[in-house]
């Protein structure tokens, strides 16, 4: 299992926003069991309100960053959203990486 640090910067992070959050990155892990630590920063401006992850995996760091003028968690959707392609991106060349070296030897 893997730890998500949550901080906010101009907004308190409420246990809602907590639920919504892990909510969402259950979909995260599903994908690969090798997430070690995820970092969340929240921001808000006077405009937009802005979320930014980085996902710790062995020998890879993935970063993601959305905003929205409308909700924060509509900029959290959009993260995670960017997250999981990410993933499944990394997932997949990892898997060619194996193949790859399976079918040589």
């Amino acid at each position: 299992m893997h730890t998500i640090n949550i901080t906010g910067h101009h907004l308190d992070v409420t246990p809602a926003i907590k639920d919504h959050i892990t909510e969402k990155f259950s979909k995260v892990s599903k994908l690969t069991d090798q997430i070690t630590t995820v970092n969340i920063i929240l921001l808000k401006d006077s405009k937009n309100q802005k979320a930014e992850a980085t996902l710790h995996l062995p020998g890879k760091e993935i970063f993601a960053a959305a905003s929205s003028e409308d909700r924060l968690f509509h900029a959290i959707d959009a993260m995670v959203d960017k997250l999981t392609r990410q993933v499944e991106k990394h997932k997949t060349k990892q898997s060619a990486v194996i193949h790859k070296a399976a079918v040589v030897a």
